[in-house]
């Protein structure tokens, strides 16, 4: 494929071709029709599923020189990436980790690609500061990115992952903390998993899948997960397998020590339904010991907390919809046994830790968060200040830890990182975001409306005191609504931009988020999709209504799953939006669970490839509900070339069939980002040429100035 440059320049020179009507690249229909179900359904652009194939590749250049040079022929374009360079030059902390006396945290000074790892000796004044890793040294462009990363409990050793062009797949290298450098140990083949130490120290366990075939390793499905441990200082193919179920090839597995070393914690869970399961070794029995499954059968979320000896505790949806804390002994595991620690409620416990000897409780209380420190009895201490509508995290450590540290931010509050003392109660600022403009004019209201079945559903607003209603406002509407994800108010100093030049920026918690239980996310799931279209559709009807904007000037976006959101909303509704911006979305539901990944969502969307499913999924399918001549809001289709999460092919295949079928002068673009993936590990420079380029691309199609 030709270098980012090459494009650019030839982009250029399109500008003033592309100023009347825009030409979409050629892309060949084929006359593939299949029979599912008894309907006979077509695939035109099959061939697109090969991104490697010459002709995919030679149109989705084409796309990127209609997209790059329409863009840059934006004067708004370039203002907005100004001020965007502007915006992110500050200094973005992590949140540290306490082990052995040692510091270690991560900053990302102004505008690094990524974020550096640092250590310091702790309780010294004017301590050094030493850099453990920079991964802004490991590539040209920032596109090697580190994933996380797992310490010896010495804090002498560090195993962590690195990811290449925001691929799924991840390396595991270790590094001597004192010395900053390698060992030379490679771990390749890994997925949705990290290393875990042993508490000897002397090796890390980790999950990976089979090599896939030369050429496949961005399309190929995942199956068959093992969990091996790696002996420091030996290869790879000497790894001891320590768990597998082929029996059960759907089955994810990961596996860590408890604190004491004694039990070997292993947790299954099967694509990304809302239940797992926990089974354990006993160690103390030697490493071939039997496998205790503890909890099976899927019948709920089982998130372990810690443990005191045998006495192990869990927040769990098993009796309680929105969480609860219990504790099962398993020396005596009957369910008669079981003890609640902190009972469930109204609001839904988001997340709970346990370090120094309390119980840190997270709940989500109408969308925002609130926390609440117990003992571990469960009885109540104290709740946390937070900020109006924030949100917290961090709370890491050890059962035997005295101290923890967390973050909180909002929508208007850059955040802080605070220091707790588990004994006395006692918090301290440890540090403070620095930013270089102000926040204090920024106004965030909590607005509710009622959904089409009368569902009562909130969204943040967020703008400049300065800017109020109208009716004309330009309104950026965000929507994620799947896979249980909460949706939480947090800073982005990105958005700012958008707020400057006198737009509004909404959130909505969408049904199949988890702002409010099991209940919530199972009103979004499968047979009930079409809910969370309908939530999305009643939000921008809500703010028109109210007076905030019009059609016109009401942009929508999303990402993965909030991506197919923004692209069945745009069909469903083409006349109440602007401008759409679905990102790495999943567009082809009769075919998404043939990639990579993809077949884990089923539990979520259901299978194509049962009948009664398929006639939702059809109902909706993005790819399959396009309709010639309709005309449909300005649209640009955003998706990674490395995106081994949602295959880029179901960007490529639905802005194909978009642009064939536009009945109307507003643009389709498709902007695929080179050396990028579903998102994570994206590097600054990347995140801020793409916003620029949502920015403008917005600002022209909403008719503003």
């Amino acid at each position: 494929m030709r270098t980012t440059a090459q494009i650019l320049m030839m982009s250029m020179s399109l500008h003033a071709a592309m100023a009347e009507v825009l030409r979409y690249p050629e892309a060949r229909r084929d006359a593939l029709v299949e029979e599912l179900h008894g309907e006979k359904v077509a695939d035109p652009y099959r061939w697109m599923e090969d991104i490697d194939g010459a002709e995919t590749r030679k149109w989705v250049e084409a796309q990127a020189e209609l997209a790059g040079g329409y863009l840059r022929a934006i004067p708004q374009r370039e203002k907005f990436l100004e001020r965007l360079r502007q915006l992110q030059d500050y200094d973005k902390l992590g949140i540290p980790r306490l082990t052995a006396g040692r510091l270690f945290y991560s900053r990302k000074q102004g505008l690094q690609n990524q974020a550096v790892v640092y250590w310091r000796e702790d309780g010294k004044e004017g301590a050094a500061e030493t850099v453990l890793l920079d991964p802004n040294t490991l590539s040209k462009d920032g596109t090697v990115a580190l994933g996380g990363y797992d310490l010896t409990d010495d804090g002498k050793m560090m195993a962590y992952t690195l990811s290449e062009a925001g691929s799924d797949w991840v390396t595991i290298h270790v590094r001597d903390v004192a010395s900053g450098k390698d060992t030379g140990e490679v771990i390749r083949w890994v997925k949705f998993s990290g290393p875990s130490w042993s508490h000897d120290g002397k090796g890390f366990y980790y999950s990976r899948y089979e090599q896939p075939e030369k050429g496949s390793e961005l399309k190929a499905e995942n199956y068959n997960q093992k969990v091996y441990y790696h002996v420091l200082g030996e290869p790879q193919e000497k790894d001891r397998l320590v768990y597998a179920r082929p029996d059960f090839p759907k089955w994810g597995l990961n596996a860590a020590e408890t604190e004491d070393g004694r039990y070997l914690m292993i947790f299954v869970r099967e694509g990304t339904k809302p239940e797992d399961c926990f089974f354990y070794r006993d160690l103390s029995q030697g490493p071939d010991a039997p496998v205790v499954e503890l909890l099976p059968g899927f019948e709920a979320e089982w998130n372990y907390l810690g443990n005191e000896g045998t006495r192990f505790y869990f927040l769990t949806t098993h009796q309680a919809p929105n969480r609860r804390v219990v504790v099962i002994d398993v020396a005596k595991p009957g369910r008669e046994h079981w003890q609640e620690i902190v009972p469930g409620g109204a609001s839904v416990i988001e997340s709970a830790s346990m370090v120094g000897g309390r119980i840190f409780v997270q709940r989500l209380v109408e969308a925002h968060d609130e926390v609440t420190v117990c003992d571990l009895t469960g009885k109540e201490l104290e709740k946390l200040p937070l900020p109006n509508f924030g949100s917290a995290g961090g709370f890491g450590g050890k059962l035997g830890d005295r101290e923890t540290f967390y973050a909180v931010t909002g929508f208007d509050t850059p955040g802080a990182i605070y220091r707790y003392d588990t004994q006395t109660g006692k918090t301290v600022l440890h540090d403070q975001t620095k930013v270089k403009f102000g926040t204090k004019d920024m106004v965030v209201e909590q607005l509710w409306f009622a959904s089409k079945d009368g569902t009562k559903v909130p969204m943040f607003v967020t703008r400049m005191r300065n800017v109020e209603k109208n009716g004309e406002l330009p309104v950026m509407l965000y929507g994620y609504g799947g896979f249980n994800i909460s949706l939480s108010p947090a800073f982005n100093a990105s958005r700012i931009a958008w707020l400057e030049a006198g737009g509004v920026y909404v959130q909505v918690n969408l049904r199949g988020g988890g702002e409010f239980g099991q209940a919530w996310h199972e009103a979004g799931m499968k047979e009930k999709k079409q809910n969370v279209f309908d939530d999305f559709v009643g939000a921008a009807e809500h703010l028109i209504r109210e007076g905030w904007t019009k059609p016109s000037r009401l942009a929508i976006s999303g990402g993965s799953n909030g991506g197919l959101l923004v692209a069945a909303c745009l069909l469903q509704r083409p006349d109440l939006f602007g401008c759409a911006l679905p990102a790495v979305g999943v567009m082809d539901m009769l075919r998404f669970h043939k990639f990579t990944i993809g077949w884990a969502w089923q539990s979520e969307y259901g299978s194509p490839d049962k009948a009664e499913d398929f006639r939702v999924l059809r109902g909706y399918s993005p790819l399959h509900n396009v309709k010639s001549g309709v005309k449909y809001p300005a649209t640009m289709v955003l998706t990674g070339d490395h995106d081994d999460r949602v295959y880029p092919a179901h960007s490529f295949k639905f802005a194909a069939e978009l642009q064939q079928a536009q009945g109307d002068g507003a643009p389709v673009l498709l902007r695929v980002d080179l050396r990028a993936g579903h998102g994570a590990g994206k590097p600054t420079a990347k995140q801020l040429e793409e916003t620029a380029d949502t920015f403008a691309f917005a600002w022209k199609a909403l008719g503003m100035p």
